[in-house]
């Protein structure tokens, strides 16, 4: 079984406790390593690598089945329809 432990972080030097829930769900995960970070400079360091990444480009259309404007990831050719969120997801579902 798992305990409560009480690690330090390596990027603000502070304690954090790497609980014995958290401990199973690393070893479910096969994870070896304990965590190196707290859990606040864990979510600064992901949101800080999210950050840079180069914003996706999204270009205009208008959806094949209500006729919505919208936005779609992708340069729309015209020789396929093309849907809005709210149409699409109910197509994708039943592929």
């Amino acid at each position: 079984m798992y305990n409560d432990k009480t690690l330090t972080c390596k990027e603000c030097g502070m304690d954090f406790v790497f609980s014995a829930s958290e401990q199973e769900f690393y070893a479910e995960k096969g994870f070896t390593n304990e965590p190196g970070r707290c859990p606040s400079c864990r979510a600064a360091r992901k949101a800080q690598n999210r950050g840079g990444r180069p914003q996706r480009e999204m270009f205009p259309a208008v959806c094949s089945a209500c006729g919505k404007e919208t936005t779609v990831p992708f340069q729309p050719s015209g020789d396929k329809p093309v849907y809005c969120r709210d149409c699409y997801q109910p197509r994708r579902a039943s592929w």
